[in-house]
């Protein structure tokens, strides 16, 4: 049984955010080519092929747990649900030029992360129990970028991309993990996001925001343990909110 928690809501009021910044994206150059009086500071920035920077960012990170077909014989276990967890990333910006409106973009971060899985349970000397992730991550996100016409030395964007994150504190290994659920070290996502971009005299400032969701399955199976039997698969799923530092 899956609940409702503020990290879905989050996510469905980022699709709904993504889609009216990717309509005003599209809309604006047409618009911009004709209004390009105050763009100052973009014309400096517009002369280089690549530049590098400095990323700063908040998450909520949660797991998108599924039941197996062993759940229903479960006769401890009544639900399953996951609980959202804060975290920071720090990162560098790597971005390449493709023409007037597009980017290539490589940010590698150290990103910190917490994720909790609570089991109910229908024992009388425990109502649940709960599993805590607690994640250090490697991660390698590559994307591309749509930017609109700049106006006033701002530009809208939308980003999407692949990234691949390991874990270097993952207790995976461990012997005392013989009796938690196991959760894989490797993870594949998919991203997508948005933003706005604010020219300086030596500087760019872009805040964004980006949802990513895994596509890989994280949970290391485990025939011997009753709360890893009850599941089939682990997705993960972060929302984060960046700013970052380029120029």
């Amino acid at each position: 049984m899956h609940t409702v928690n503020t990290g879905n809501l989050l996510y469905l009021c980022g699709r709904k955010i993504i889609l009216c910044l990717l309509l005003a994206a599209f809309m604006l150059p047409a618009y911009g080519q004709r209004v390009n009086q105050g763009n100052y500071n973009f014309y400096e920035f517009q002369q280089k092929s690549y530049y590098f920077g400095i990323t700063l960012g908040y998450n909520t990170s949660t797991y998108t747990p599924f039941r197996s077909k062993d759940f229903i014989y479960s006769d401890s276990i009544r639900a399953i649900e996951s609980i959202k967890g804060p975290g920071f990333n720090l990162g560098i910006v790597t971005n390449l030029k493709i023409g007037d409106y597009f980017d290539f973009r490589f940010l590698p971060t150290l990103s910190f992360a917490e994720r909790n899985l609570r089991y109910n349970k229908s024992s009388r000397l425990t109502s649940f129990s709960q599993r805590r992730v607690e994640s250090v991550f490697v991660e390698m996100p590559f994307q591309f970028r749509y930017k609109s016409a700049p106006y006033k030395d701002k530009r809208l964007f939308v980003i999407a991309g692949i990234k691949y994150s390991f874990d270097v504190a993952s207790d995976s290994r461990a012997r005392q993990a013989e009796t938690l659920v196991k959760i894989s070290p490797h993870d594949f996502a998919i991203e997508y996001g948005a933003g706005i971009q604010f020219f300086f005299p030596y500087f760019i400032f872009s805040p964004e925001f980006k949802v990513s969701h895994g596509i890989g399955n994280t949970l290391l199976f485990n025939p011997n343990l009753e709360e890893s039997t009850v599941l089939e698969k682990i997705l993960s799923r972060t929302f984060t909110i960046s700013v970052h530092f380029e120029g």
